[in-house]
């Protein structure tokens, strides 16, 4: 069961927190990082094994468990207010195949923005922000386009 948590968790990570696994890769320590974050969720793991809980219950609840310690993906609120706003660029870097790429890089540029908003509530209440970081991707993409001009 640890091993299909850790691959559930893998995915989620994959197309929620891309960046998080990005640097993950750069120290070298995805494995490590999901291994321990599996071991973390053991005991409820048990605890509902105790109780006859069918294996596929017993993973969802877990995944669930896991889920809920990440914040929200900034990752995934950058690439919505691009294709939301900057549907051009949005079909030209999936066409080029560069999309994660670029997402990543608008991400780098938004921390600030995102650290700015002291936020607790899901980033979709928030219309500030949204304006906000759509001129920072909108300054990022014109800084792009002048560059390869």
């Amino acid at each position: 069961m640890k091993h299909i948590l850790k691959e559930k968790l893998h995915n989620y990570l994959l197309s929620e927190h891309p960046d998080l696994l990005n640097d993950l890769q750069e120290d070298q320590g995805i494995t490590a990082f999901i291994e321990q974050k599996v071991e973390g969720v053991t005991s409820l793991m048990e605890e509902l094994g105790g109780q006859k809980i069918p294996e596929y219950i017993i993973v969802e609840k877990c995944m669930d468990a896991l889920a809920g310690e990440f914040p929200p993906s900034r990752y995934n609120y950058i690439l919505n207010v691009l294709e939301e706003e900057f549907s051009n660029d949005f079909l030209r870097f999936q066409a080029n195949g560069i999309l994660r790429w670029e997402v990543l890089n608008m991400l780098r540029e938004c921390a600030q923005v995102f650290d700015a908003f002291d936020i607790d509530r899901p980033f979709e209440e928030s219309r500030e922000l949204y304006y906000a970081v759509t001129g920072t991707l909108h300054e990022y993409l014109m800084q792009q386009s002048q560059e390869n001009y």
